[in-house]
């Protein structure tokens, strides 16, 4: 009798562990998976690992979800960055290269104010995460440009959340076409490098919900991103990735987002439990402790078991969704020909257009180019740290020039690659980052290039990226050699009769208030990716009509904008102004961000938000608004009056009536550009604007309210030039009440019109 109840019990256990065996992940069996998990192993899955430390991986990705092989649960590849896949180029032992598209920057991208041509450049970036066997692409960026110094603003999109939420929105929608996945970022209030890991950003709850946030909201309403990442900082005393305030009651509860929340590549926390039961699904880049730390707190009972089978559950529902759980079989070739076709077409639309005194461009007559600039011959098709992308190559200005069929001054040309070989000589023995001085060109020198070419070009470069802010003098600011150059080159090439075209090759914005009557034409090309050159010429000889528009202000000064006067130091260094705070309302701007400020306080600007010159012209007419159930409809015709084609972005601002909550003069709330027009066509533009979007925050009350009365509705090309005008007549009040969180820890001090 003993020895059969022996058997039986071994047949249990043998049944129990074929059960296991037999168990594997599939897309309906999650809650199953979850309960057969163990607690190691639901810790090991919570927490990522760094793709140098995984054995799963991509080379270069920038990380891994850990799998449980038991269970057919297998390890997902994470990727950087905005512009482009970031993975190694070369593998050891490999022959075959593995390099991605350039593509433009986010400032670019959202200086196109087109939407479609976004999400096709995320179609692509797309289909060289999927090829290239990663699963998730961390990215858009999409933090306020709050102001110009901040050392990542070339990777977001605008200092309005409107455009930034719309823009990544299409970015999204683009890259999950090809069944990866995208991980907003980074949320939220990440406006600064210095002390990115420790500061307190200090918001009111009002500039949050309608400047920070909304950008977020937007994205999240119209495209479902799989992933959110959570930022470093701390938000009003919190840091963001222990927030459940900001994790969960606003991003789930009110905004009802179903997908996944990460945590940004975060070393220095000491707990991770507390993170999870905040709402993060995923610690990255995850390390071995913070596993220990989960399984020690469950057990102790400071974080529940549901806590974390939740978390579990919301991690396998992306994982069944990936290409690598679906047993897609990477081909890494993805269509690089096809992608560097479309990156040179969107950054060409992305270029602004800042000046062109006497119709300078498009170029006429002209053969022989004196080509200045370091930058010139060295072009910054990107930024740097995670939003790099390792390309194939990289066209500069000279060659692109050069393909265009223009003859680049020979000697000039030996002068600055003969620098740029002493200065990566040099930064080779010293160990430096690589980073090209600008070349002093004398006088004399100038004078004599000017008698032999047609044309001066003199390229300004600026570079910026993770984990670096910007300093005022020499970056904001033109630097004093710069300064000089520019002027010598503007005397003698005026004292011919000839022109001089200034490009500016960089991500974010600088002081041109002080020198751009100098040349004859300003273009800004932004970091264009991998084509920049060929696009820049395109663009200088008319193959390309500008029809690029600033998704941002230019000041005349960096201390025009209030967030300048108290932001870090901005060095430049690594590490910066060590201050625990940023305050962003003690006498500072709230919701008086960008152009909200400088039309409301009526202070003048370089170029305004929503600028951009074109080689035609265009008139707006027959302004149309109709209500509809939730809000109204607006349309305007667009004709080209010009002599180019071209194509024009136009933008809808609302004024609100007088009462109530403080408003600024304008708000963008939709905007929408035309096909390309030829002289004298006409299109008709269409733009919806819900009563929610004409909302205003009410911090007393914990709730968005739209007053009822009379609202202008103005079209503008620009934030200060309203071509057409008409009303709305709002008859019905909205009220939305949300929940009073996110507090501010001290007294609020803003500014007020």
């Amino acid at each position: 009798m003993k020895i059969k109840t022996i058997a039986i019990g071994t047949l249990l256990v043998v049944g129990a562990n074929s059960y296991a065996q037999q168990l594997t992940l599939k897309a309906d069996n999650i809650d199953q998976i979850v309960k057969e998990l163990t607690l190691e192993e639901k810790a090991h899955l919570l927490v990522g690992r760094e793709n140098s430390k995984s054995m799963t991986g991509v080379p270069g990705a920038a990380g891994t979800i850990q799998g449980v092989k038991r269970l057919g649960i297998p390890s997902i590849v994470l990727t950087d960055d905005p512009a482009g896949v970031h993975i190694s180029p070369t593998r050891k032992g490999d022959s075959q290269t593995y390099y991605a598209t350039g593509f433009p920057v986010g400032t670019a991208l959202a200086c196109t104010w087109n939407p479609e041509l976004v999400e096709n450049v995320g179609k692509a970036i797309g289909e060289e995460t999927l090829e290239y066997g990663c699963d998730v692409l961390l990215a858009p960026g999409m933090n306020i440009h709050r102001t110009p110094l901040c050392g990542r603003n070339f990777e977001y999109f605008s200092e309005d959340p409107i455009v930034s939420g719309i823009m990544a929105a299409a970015y999204v929608n683009g890259v999950q076409s090809n069944g990866v996945g995208t991980s907003i970022k980074h949320y939220a209030v990440n406006s600064q490098e210095t002390n990115r890991i420790e500061v307190d950003e200090v918001v009111s709850q009002r500039a949050l919900r309608e400047i920070y946030l909304k950008g977020f909201e937007i994205a999240i309403q119209q495209s479902n991103p799989w992933t959110v990442m959570s930022s470093y900082n701390r938000l009003n005393g919190i840091w963001t990735q222990s927030s459940p305030e900001l994790l969960i009651t606003i991003l789930r509860d009110e905004w009802g987002y179903d997908g996944l929340v990460m945590t940004d590549w975060t070393n220095e926390r000491r707990t991770s439990f507390d993170r999870v039961a905040a709402g993060n699904e995923l610690l990255t880049p995850g390390h071995d402790w913070q596993e220990t730390d989960i399984i020690e707190n469950v057990k102790e009972g400071k974080l529940s078991m549901d806590i974390v089978d939740a978390r579990v559950r919301k991690l396998l529902e992306m994982i069944v969704k990936t290409p690598r759980f679906k047993g897609y079989k990477s081909s890494n070739k993805p269509n690089l020909e096809a992608h560097a076709t479309l990156t040179r077409q969107a950054s060409t639309e992305g270029m602004v257009l800042l000046e062109n005194e006497g119709n300078t461009l498009p170029l006429k007559g002209v053969k022989t180019v004196a080509l200045f600039g370091k930058t010139s011959y060295d072009f910054i098709a990107g930024g740097t740290g995670s939003g790099n992308v390792n390309k194939p190559y990289v066209i500069d200005l000279m060659t692109g020039l050069t393909n265009a069929g223009l003859t680049i001054d020979e000697n000039l040309k030996q002068l600055y690659e003969s620098h740029k070989d002493f200065n990566n000589k040099t930064n080779k023995v010293s160990g430096r980052r690589r980073e090209l001085t600008e070349l002093k060109v004398s006088r004399n020198s100038i004078e004599h290039l000017a008698a032999t070419n047609d044309l001066a070009i003199f390229t300004i470069g600026r570079q910026a990226g993770e984990g670096r802010d910007r300093n005022i003098d020499d970056d904001f600011n033109l630097t004093v050699g710069e300064r000089e150059m520019l002027e010598d080159i503007c005397n003698a090439f005026h004292a011919l009769g000839k022109k001089v075209v200034v490009i500016m090759n960089m991500g974010n914005v600088m002081e041109t208030a002080s020198w751009k009557s100098m040349p004859d034409a300003l273009l800004m090309a932004w970091q264009p990716g991998q084509e920049g050159g060929n696009s820049v010429a395109d663009v200088l000889l008319g193959k390309q009509t500008p029809s690029g528009k600033l998704s941002m202000t230019f000041p005349i000064m960096a201390s025009d904008i209030p967030a300048v006067n108290n932001f870090p130091t901005g060095t430049g260094s690594k590490y910066g102004d060590n201050r625990r705070n940023v305050d962003y309302t003690l006498h500072e701007e709230g919701i008086y961000v960008g152009y909200r400020y400088f039309t409301t306080f009526g202070k003048k600007v370089s170029y305004p938000f929503g600028y951009g010159l074109s080689y035609t012209t265009f008139a707006y007419s027959k302004p149309v608004v109709k209500a509809t159930s939730d809000g109204f409809t607006a349309s305007i015709v667009v004709k080209n009056t010009g002599d180019a084609e071209g194509k024009e972005a136009v933008q809808l601002y609302v004024s609100a009536p007088n009462g109530g909550l403080d408003k600024p003069v304008r708000e963008l709330k939709a905007f929408a550009k035309t096909g390309t027009l030829k002289p004298g066509e006409s299109e008709t533009l269409h733009f919806h604007v819900s009563t929610y979007d004409l909302a205003s925050f009410n911090e007393t009350q914990s709730e968005w309210q739209t007053a009822t009365g009379k609202y202008e509705i103005q079209f503008g090309a620009s934030a200060e030039d309203i071509r057409a005008t008409t009303a709305f007549s709002n008859k019905k009040a909205l009220t939305r009440k949300v929940n009073d969180v996110l507090k501010p820890n001290r007294e609020l001090k803003e500014i007020k019109p």
